[in-house]
Formats: C-alpha cells, sequence, structure tokens
C-alpha cells in the first residue's frame, strides 16, 4: 500500500446545466499550474464528458484494466498542462457486481499510479444516483457546483440532504458558477447555506464564484480547457484563485489519505446499497 497521501477532491452539483465539467476540467489545470500532480476521474459513467470537452481521443477504458489487458497507465490520457485524464466507461457501470478477482484488480490499478499524483478530481455525473452518491461519499472534499437558478439550488440541497442524513458527510465547499457579480456568487450561497442551516447537520464553506464569461463558450467549441485557451480571462482568473484554496486544504494523514482508501470505500459504498 502506498503512504503517499493524495487529495482526493469530488465535483458535483445536483443537477446538469450548472457548468460542473468545465469547472471540474480547468481547476485540474490550475492545480497543475501550481505544480501538482493531477489525475482528472471522468466519473460519468453513463455520459462520458471530460474527453469530450477537450477532444481527447479515447481508446481504452477501465473496462480493459478490469479484464486485465491494460493497466491504468495504459489507458490514462494527456490533457491540458500535464493532467492526466481516466476516462469514463460502461465498464464500470456494474461495480457492485465486480468479482472479487476485479474488486482486487481495481483497487491495484489505482494503487499503481498513487506514488505518481498529488491530487485525484472527481467529475461526477448529474443528479442525485447511487452512482454520484457513492463517488461524492468515498472523497476526502466534497465540491458544490451551483449557478443563479432555482432548480440548481434545490437540486444541490436535495444531493446535500441525502449525503448528510443517509451517508454521513458533514461538509460541503460551494462554487457559485457564471455568476453576473461577486455579489450574485455571495447571495448564491447564502441562500444555501440558510437552509442548510435550518434542516441539515452540515457545514457549508463558501469556496468563491466564477464569472460568467464568453470565451467558456468559445473554449468548448474549440474543445479546449478555458485557461488554456484564455489563460487571462474573468473566469480563468477566478478559477485560479479557487485551485489556490484548494491546493491549502490539508492533505489527510492516515488511511483515509491514501488513494487505496478511496477506491475500497467506493467499491464497499457499492456494495453495501445494491447501486446500480
Amino acid at each position: 500500500m502506498s503512504h503517499h497521501p493524495i487529495k482526493v477532491v469530488a465535483v458535483t452539483g445536483g443537477k446538469g446545466g450548472v457548468g460542473k465539467t468545465n469547472v471540474s476540467v480547468n481547476l485540474s489545470v490550475a492545480l497543475a499550474e501550481l505544480r501538482r500532480r493531477v489525475v482528472l476521474m471522468d466519473a460519468d459513467l453513463g455520459l462520458a464528458n471530460v474527453d469530450v470537452l477537450l477532444g481527447l481521443k479515447v481508446t481504452h477504458t477501465v473496462a480493459d484494466v478490469l479484464d486485465g489487458t491494460h493497466s491504468l497507465r495504459d489507458i490514462l490520457l494527456n490533457g491540458p498542462g500535464g493532467i492526466k485524464v481516466v476516462p469514463a466507461t460502461s465498464g464500470v457501470q456494474q461495480l457492485a457486481q465486480l468479482s472479487t478477482p476485479e474488486h482486487a484488480a481495481l483497487v491495484h490499478a489505482f494503487s499503481d499510479i498513487a506514488d505518481q499524483l498529488d491530487v485525484l478530481v472527481v467529475d461526477t455525473a448529474a443528479g442525485i444516483s447511487d452512482m454520484v452518491v457513492s463517488f461524492v461519499r468515498a472523497s476526502q472534499e466534497v465540491v458544490i457546483v451551483v449557478c443563479d437558478e432555482p432548480s440548481s439550488i434545490t437540486d444541490a440541497y436535495a444531493l446535500m440532504k441525502l449525503l448528510n442524513k443517509e451517508h454521513n458527510v458533514y461538509r460541503f465547499r460551494v462554487i457559485a458558477n457564471m455568476t453576473r457579480s461577486a455579489q450574485e456568487g455571495r447571495l448564491l450561497f447564502e441562500k444555501l447555506n440558510g437552509v442548510c442551516e435550518r434542516f441539515l447537520d452540515a457545514s457549508l464553506q463558501y469556496l468563491g464564484h466564477v464569472p460568467f464569461d464568453e470565451n467558456v463558450r468559445k473554449a468548448v467549441q474549440q474543445r479546449k480547457a478555458l485557461i488554456e485557451m484564455a489563460p487571462r480571462s474573468k473566469a480563468s482568473l477566478a478559477i485560479r484563485a479557487l485551485a489556490e484554496k484548494v491546493d491549502a486544504w490539508p492533505v489527510q494523514s492516515g488511511p483515509r489519505g491514501h488513494l487505496e482508501f478511496f477506491i475500497e470505500r467506493l467499491l464497499e459504498a457499492n456494495t453495501t446499497s445494491g447501486a446500480y
């Protein structure tokens, strides 16, 4: 087992359309700029997003790791800024049905790269499915992305309520995305925090806001990371500021700080919940 502590950060949002994957991708690149070795895991197992967003060609997936034909290092894609990407695959949708050898193979596969990364960013699917819950509760840090839409706040709260009440997750970090001003971002957080303070036994911490930026759409069209395409844009500068905060979070010591713990906990969650 590796004794190298790794920061595991799940980026989620409760609903689609809030810019979660864009935040995940650019936060990963910004962390790499801070000289962190970053792996971005596309955990939307039903609808892969990261490779499409970055124009990456996927030839092998986690399914190839499970059947023993490839190592995790073999399937890692080279992303912008030196990040590595674990592409999504339908092959891990049946995590609850993994055989004992497959279970061991997945743990070993991630253990094999543990000494070569500092941060694992997990970009979850939208919604509050068992799959999303499993990835989030296995992570050390949970980042909720919200935008100024009633459904975004409602769905984010529903996800936090489920994680808090049923899975003992007590801390959430919040990013307000596509805001028109810093004040709007703060108000969005206060709105969400007010509800959580009344009904949940959880702590919400405001990570910051990312302003609406037309360059984001252009980056998507060009299949590039925003930070790579428009490094001095408003949104890029904001994401770099967020990355510095994430980088300052302490890495957990003990078993929970190891990558193997994340995978074991992920598989345990699927086995006990009967997910998928």
